[in-house]
């Protein structure tokens, strides 16, 4: 019996049924499918990171000096303890260098040109063979095979034999080059720490030359007197899962302490994987925490929703519980009756929700960064799914019985006492519960902001998911539209205040409808004004999200591109390379620039010069980071130039004649048109008359070209031994005579001494832009002049901008931007050498194809920086963007919620007025002005939610998001996040809303005209 009658019961009003059902079905389906994504989007992030690491990333070495003797001892206890450290054994592989040994023929030499051997297991899967074949194992000769370029900068031939001594071990060792190789990727991560072998050459002290390879056994056999081998473990990481990190972290980080109580003293094991692993595992955790926010503003908004309904539905059957329970009904009855009809709803519900999470995920990964980034979401419904599914559902189940049962104990004369009062404000409002939850949240979001991220150290050490911290958004939410709700009284009555002076009947009667019942009212707008405000908040999260991943590229790139390296090379000279760069597709700019440490007054700083006049182009500052503009800062640099002397035509070479008392080490000064200084050595010169010849060719390497005019600008002697007088007398230019100045110097003492081509005039001022910290620290400001000491050289400086934090440099770290020719000419007027140009920086017009073809010449050995390329590697980082999608999922199930509670309000709303609206009708009232009472009633929710909610996303916006928008490792954003609110999207997604809402309330007026409000005779 029970059963029929709760069945019967529930479907005697299929209106709030289908409303509960669908906001419990809503809530569940989207709760799960927030589950499932934040555990999606976390190992998707995991397995992004460990598939895009770089080579010294997730490599582990370990090194120790081996002999003959301990070497397969020791290779049997590392290779046996990298493989306990891994979930799955690494490859691993074993490299050996030798001492050094003399290059034959300089036995006797006392700076002779120096060999090393070498052994590297697998070398010919990492390497191509140019001529010849892989040297076999053997010590009589010794077959070894050697680079490409080793080969060129020695002369060893394919097939030739060779006697070499060790410079420690005398016996001689017979060698033939069995073969010349080339490494597929010379300049590549893997061969980071082997610059002889990614070379072929190291010059310093000594030349050493190689290092020639042999196989392992011959390394050992021969070579193996106590050197240093290393074991190198790549690890394949692509299957690791969240759960995995910190275990793996600690594992590998307890090789070497393992290996030292194996027996192995002198092993050293390094690797930067625990520290990665680490902050993979917190960047998760923070990630899936984050993700925690719109599942709690969902969670809030499902169960106001539900509560709007079971509310609706208490007042709509509280006369006939009281009926029954003067028949006799008791509490526990009532209670089954509401408890079984509440499940009738939930259930399914929970058993259809994990099975529409995927369809709904599969939606997200239509979202243009999620589909970008290259992640594809498929989870499928488990346990853990269901679990959730049923929770959420049997709360709903609860939140929609409990009115319910807070009227069962009502009589039937209590409810007809009851029925048609209506307080001006809420309990909640009475009891201050708002003031109070507006401290609570004040308290998260503070927390929030102080942490800056949701998630705080445990009592264990470790880190864990803060919830009050997570809570502080929703609640701020809560609290904002709950002290909105004070607003509606004040408004109703100064809304019917204004209309009763109109003579129109319905606006006034709308008015007076909504000031004489505010309660009523009072739900549905919360709902909305929730709703609008979390579709705001999330749509401004997801543009502050996009933006900040546009600046923070921008911020580290500093330019379009920017290109890394060695100034100078054997392919590329310095004054080759910026010719090579500034002719790339696509470039419309370029600047070579010094960027380095340096110490400015005792603080460790970088010093950044650029051109001057090229920054407008290049350099790429927010603009909200400084007072001063960039082209106030590109005229305010531009200081003082050194002198020059143009060389005409293009001259391949240079002769230089000067005269000198004494010995004198003496070196040119020289540039390019592009801006590039160069000193070139002339060696000493000798007492009397000295010729020294310059090849410019030389200074542009192999492939680069130089861009003329060169310009000489000046010569700088070193301290001669006593004092020198020099005259320079001729100067010719690829042959031809140049009209030179006279140029004397006379050298003393231990400084260096320089000489100007040109008229040198006494320079001013250093114009500087500073770090806010710095400038603070030096005690200066915009406009001051001030001393400051720059690499232990004490200058005069003026500061023409300051700026929060400088392009290319991480968080807090001070710098100093200077322009590069003014630096240079201050360098040549204290004769010191010029600074190198360590970068170059590119205006390509937003485009890649300079990068593309850099790609193509790895001879170069140019590493580049474009910025739409970390733009977009940063925007695909599933840890970063996954809050995006989630954000999206509860933006639109928190407008659904809206609308769903809107209806169903408001058609409850005009079928318990039907006969107020009849009475209405038959004094006279047109069916017109029926619809305007019914849309000036409703245009007061709507037109409230929609200020308040818009107001609060404002507040909640400007207090949480620019502290949940991290990077994907989880850490602060430089530069800082500003708050972006898509306006125009937001103006018409409320036009939307509204659109729809009045849609509703003009659909409800046309059929309540199409029943019919004639005053029936009961009524």
């Amino acid at each position: 019996m029970r059963g029929p009658l709760v069945v019967k019961r529930a479907f005697s009003e299929p209106l709030l049924l289908l409303a509960a059902f669908g906001s419990i079905l809503l809530a569940t389906t989207t709760l799960v499918a927030l589950t499932m994504y934040a555990s999606s989007i976390a190992e998707a992030g995991v397995r992004r990171t460990m598939e895009t690491a770089s080579y010294q990333q997730t490599a582990a070495t370990v090194s120790a000096p081996v002999t003959a003797e301990t070497f397969p001892r020791y290779d049997q206890a590392v290779r046996a303890e990298l493989g306990r450290a891994y979930t799955r054994p690494p490859a691993v592989t074993t490299s050996l260098r030798s001492d050094s040994y003399t290059m034959p023929g300089q036995e006797r030499q006392k700076l002779p040109e120096l060999l090393r051997f070498g052994s590297y297991d697998g070398l010919d899967r990492q390497a191509r063979l140019v001529s010849g074949a892989w040297p076999k194992p053997g010590e009589a000769p010794v077959e070894a095979a050697i680079s490409l370029s080793a080969a060129s900068a020695t002369g060893f031939k394919v097939g030739q034999e060779f006697i070499t001594r060790g410079r420690l071990d005398p016996r001689p060792v017979t060698v033939r080059v069995s073969g010349i190789f080339q490494l597929n990727d010379p300049f590549g991560a893997r061969w980071a720490g082997e610059t002889l072998l990614s070379r072929g050459v190291e010059r310093g002290e000594f030349t050493t030359y190689g290092p020639l390879m042999v196989p392992r056994e011959t390394f050992i056999a021969r070579f193996a007197t106590s050197v240093n081998a290393t074991w190198t473990a790549v690890p394949d990481l692509r299957a690791l899962t969240p759960e995995q990190l910190r275990p793996l972290a600690g594992a590998v980080a307890e090789v070497g302490r393992r290996l030292k109580a194996d027996g192995c003293p002198g092993c050293v094991a390094a690797s930067r994987l625990p520290e990665m692993l680490t902050q993979l595992d917190t960047a998760s955790l923070v990630a899936r925490s984050t993700m925690l926010i719109p599942v709690l503003q969902l969670l809030l908004l499902a169960a106001y929703a539900l509560m709007l309904t079971a509310r609706l539905l208490a007042d709509h059957r509280r006369m006939e519980v009281a009926l029954l329970r003067s028949r006799g009904a008791g509490t526990t009855r009532l209670a089954a009756l509401a408890g079984g009809e509440a499940l009738l709803v939930a259930l399914p519900c929970a058993i259809v929700a994990p099975f529409l999470g995927p369809p709904l995920l599969a939606l997200v990964n239509q979202i243009p960064w999620i589909r970008a980034s290259g992640v594809r979401l498929a989870p499928e419904a488990d346990l853990g799914t269901f679990l959730v599914s049923f929770g959420v559902a049997l709360a709903a189940a609860v939140l929609l019985m409990s009115p319910a049962l807070a009227g069962a104990r009502r009589t039937y004369v209590e409810e007809q006492s009851a029925r048609g009062r209506s307080g001006g404000r809420g309990l909640i409002e009475r009891a201050g519960a708002d003031l109070a939850l507006l401290v609570v949240a004040g308290l998260a979001i503070w927390q929030l902001q102080r942490y800056g991220a949701p998630v705080t150290a445990t009592a264990a050490g470790g880190l864990g998911i803060d919830p009050l911290i997570i809570s502080g958004p929703a609640l701020a939410l809560l609290t904002g539209g709950m002290l909105g709700l004070r607003l509606v009284p004040r408004v109703s009555r100064l809304a019917e205040r204004v209309t009763s002076r109109r003579p129109t009947l319905a606006p006034a009667l709308g008015a007076w409808q909504v000031s004489r019942r505010p309660l009523k009212y009072a739900g549905p707008a919360l709902l909305l004004t929730m709703a609008i405000a979390i579709g705001i908040v999330s749509m401004a999260t997801a543009s502050t999200w996009r933006t900040s991943q546009l600046d923070q590229a921008r911020h580290q790139a500093g330019a379009d591109l920017r290109l890394s390296g060695p100034p100078d090379g054997p392919e590329l000279g310095a004054l080759g390379r910026g010719t090579v760069f500034a002719a790339l597709p696509g470039v419309t700019a370029a600047s070579p620039v010094y960027r380095g440490q340096s110490e400015v007054s005792g603080e460790l700083s970088v010093l950044l010069a650029v051109d001057a006049g090229k920054l407008g182009e290049l350099f790429q500052l927010r603009p909200d980071l400084s007072a001063q503009s960039i082209g106030e800062m590109s005229r305010g640099l531009a200081g003082d130039q050194a002198g020059k002397l143009d060389l005409p035509g293009r001259p391949d070479r240079l002769e230089l004649r000067a005269r000198v008392s004494a010995d004198l080490p003496l070196r040119l000064v020289l540039s390019d048109a592009l801006g590039v200084w160069r000193d070139v050595p002339l060696g000493v010169l000798r007492e009397g008359e000295n010729r020294v010849e310059v090849d410019l060719r030389s200074l542009a390497g192999r492939t680069g070209a130089i861009t003329y005019p060169v310009a000489l600008r000046g010569l700088v002697a070193g301290a001669p031994e006593g004092t020198a007088d020099l005259t320079l007398t001729g100067l010719s230019a690829g042959g031809q005579e140049v009209a030179a100045p006279r140029l004397t110097m006379k050298v003393s003492g231990t400084r260096p001494t320089m000489a100007s081509f040109a008229p040198q005039a006494e320079p001013g001022p250093l114009p500087v832009v500073l770090t806010a910290d710095l400038a603070a620290s030096l005690k200066l400001g915009v406009g001051q002049t001030g001393r400051a000491s720059v690499d232990r050289r004490v200058l005069p400086v003026k500061v023409v901008g300051v700026v929060d934090t400088m392009p290319t440099t991480s968080a807090g770290q001070k710098a100093v931007l200077v322009d590069w020719g003014t630096l240079q000419a201050y360098e040549l007027g204290a004769a010191q050498l010029p600074r190198p140009a360590t970068e170059w920086w590119l205006a390509t017009g937003g485009g890649s194809a300079a990068t593309a073809a850099l790609k193509g010449r790895p001879e170069w050995d140019v590493t580049a920086l474009d910025q739409r390329e970390l733009a977009a590697g940063l925007r695909d980082d599933p840890l970063a963007s996954g809050l995006q999608g989630a954000l999206m999922l509860g933006f639109l199930a928190a407008l659904v919620f809206a609308v769903l509670g809107f209806l169903v309000n408001a058609a409850v709303a005009t079928r318990e007025r039907t006969a107020e609206f009849a009475i209405l009708r038959a004094l006279g009232v047109s069916s017109g002005q029926v619809f305007k009472l019914l849309a000036m009633e409703q245009a007061f929710v709507i037109g409230l939610s929609l200020v308040a909610g818009t107001g609060l996303a404002v507040v909640v916006g400007v207090l949480v998001v620019p502290h949940i928008v991290l990077t994907g490792q989880a850490s602060a954003v430089t530069p800082g996040v500003v708050l972006d609110i898509p306006w125009a999207a937001t103006g018409a997604m409320l036009v939307l809303v509204a659109g729809v809402l009045f849609a509703i309330v003009a659909g409800l007026a046309r059929n309540l005209r199409g029943q019919g409000l004639a005053l029936r005779e009961e009524q």
